[in-house]
């Protein structure tokens, strides 16, 4: 579905301006908030598969989604009546309404596959140290894929036929809801517990009905599940949220089960909810990350479509396959962390990086990558200068597109390392029974960041004359220092809040040799 998904959307800003007469800036902008709502709703499809109805079902329902958004495209492509017939014409609200729904289910598609897959797929394994290798090896496949579908795919919607190339992708995501729906039979599929955030709720409810009590230091004031340890009192991090857990006369049935469940609940459900709240600056410590690499994605094929694009003298390589650099490089890199240098650090050190460490390192290459970008556009635009064409938006710069190939690259280094890091960090540190949600909270980072993204732009063209609609009499450069400096201090940010997170204690999480020493 990823080669689909990529195929299909990752050229769709210069079909908007072909084919629909969308101007540039505003055919980047749609797709930052297509980009942002197909990252915000893995998030929805997650809670719906941890609270209701679990992942199948909900995998199921959005590959078939996605079949639908692509096969609306392709009929898009294939007959005139459903676009402008010319390129002075505007689309009509039916063509734009028909346009619309596609991507709306494309959303709908990724809302319930993309991040529930991952859940589904740790959840055939039990060992913390496979499931690693498998979210590692989970976005090299969906690198790849990603990279076969902005290549190939886009090169036969560029250069062939964007009514075969839609259609490509309509056939592979045909197969892929075919395979899926073969499997059924041999999946591994965890019951539903109680509705987890009910259980959220009933600790935040519990705690102010009892915000009066006074909290004890002995183990027997507070409520343990029978199945559960009870001989560990809940910690002293937000210990106003203790109080959830003391017992008082009616609480507790005869059986030992919970009689009033909005009045008590078990010390593991509290500490549950402390872990979200502790998460919660680590999480927020990314999403600039997702800005700048959202807008580095949609401006870099802005940049490319006015740039020297030839490869040979009969290539013409397209400019929304230019950020397939980013992919292929994550590819490359995820197996090179993964076969040799983690490996290699264990055997040297009997240590691997953690999660939190993973992701700075990935912080780190994002800042160069956009001083990169900045220093790549700051060419570009001398050169426009010197042949005096800042009048001329048609005009192509006689400099080679492949210079944005470098800032692409250590991007996807950086996500190499920060993108398997976020995924691992919050399925370990999550509750368990909020697993789907834990994969699902990249997507809201990813989400946040495209609509921030989108916002970032809006503020800057209107507060500034950076972004004209003509790019070749823009101070694009401008943008990526902007980013340079925002990331910069997000990182100061991301330390601080590294150092001072403690991991949970769980016995599958080897993450520190002392479980209470504050690391990263």
């Amino acid at each position: 579905m990823t080669l689909s998904f990529s195929g299909a959307t990752g050229n769709i800003v210069v079909y908007l301006i072909k084919y629909y007469n969308f101007k540039s800036i505003d055919a980047a902008q749609l797709i930052n908030i297509i980009n942002g709502s197909s990252s915000f709703s893995p998030l929805l499809g997650a809670i719906i598969s941890d609270s209701f109805i679990g992942c199948l079902p909900v995998i199921i329902f959005s590959s078939i989604a996605s079949l639908f958004s692509i096969i609306i495209l392709t009929l898009t492509a294939g007959i005139k009546a459903f676009r402008p017939s010319n390129l002075h014409t505007l689309p009509t609200s039916s063509q734009l309404g028909l346009l619309y729904t596609a991507l709306a289910l494309y959303v709908v598609g990724t809302g319930g596959t993309r991040y529930n897959i991952m859940a589904m797929g740790a959840d055939q394994l039990s060992n913390v140290d496979d499931q690693d290798v498998f979210f590692n090896w989970y976005f090299i496949v969906f690198y790849m894929a990603g990279v076969i579908g902005i290549t190939v795919i886009v090169y036969i919607e560029d250069s062939i036929s964007w009514v075969l190339g839609y259609g490509i992708c309509s056939a592979v995501n045909a197969l892929a809801v075919l395979s899926l729906l073969l499997g059924l039979k041999y999946y591994r599929r965890p019951g539903l517990k109680e509705n987890p955030f009910i259980a959220i709720a009933r600790v935040i409810v519990a705690g102010f009905r009892k915000r009066k009590f006074e909290l004890s230091t002995e183990t027997v004031a507070y409520y343990h599940h029978p199945s559960e340890r009870a001989d560990q009192p809940p910690s002293q991090t937000f210990r106003c949220m203790n109080r959830a857990a003391v017992i008082q006369q009616g609480d507790v049935a005869i059986d030992g089960n919970i009689a009033r469940s909005w009045s008590l609940c078990t010390v593991k459900e509290v500490e549950d909810l402390k872990t979200l709240i502790r998460i919660v600056p680590l999480w927020t410590s990314t999403i600039t990350i997702s800005i700048s690499i959202a807008t580095q994605a949609s401006l870099s094929v802005l940049q490319a479509l006015t740039m020297d694009r030839s490869l040979g003298p009969r290539l013409l390589v397209p400019a929304g396959s230019f950020y397939v650099t980013t992919l292929l490089t994550t590819c490359l890199t995820l197996f090179i962390l993964d076969r040799a240098i983690y490996p290699l650090c264990h055997r040297l050190t009997s240590y691997t990086p953690t999660p939190l460490q993973r992701i700075g390192i990935g912080q780190a290459f994002n800042i160069a990558a956009m001083a990169a970008s900045a220093l790549v556009e700051r060419q570009r635009s001398t050169i426009v200068h010197e042949h005096q064409a800042e009048s001329q938006p048609a005009w192509i710069v006689p400099m080679s597109a492949f210079w944005l190939v470098l800032p692409c690259m250590l991007t996807g280094i950086g996500e190499a390392f920060h993108f398997p890091g976020q995924i691992a960090f919050y399925y370990q540190e999550f509750p368990e029974s909020l697993k789907s949600t834990s994969t699902g909270m990249i997507a809201v980072i990813l989400s946040v960041g495209f609509y921030s993204s989108t916002g970032l732009v809006e503020v800057v063209r209107r507060a500034t004359s950076w972004l004209p609609d003509n790019l070749n009499s823009s101070r694009l450069e401008n943008v990526y220092w902007l980013l340079t400096v925002m990331t910069s201090i997000n990182f100061t940010y991301y330390i601080l809040c590294a150092k001072l997170y403690k991991y949970k204690r769980d016995k599958n999480v080897v993450v520190a040799a002392n479980s209470e020493q504050y690391c990263l």
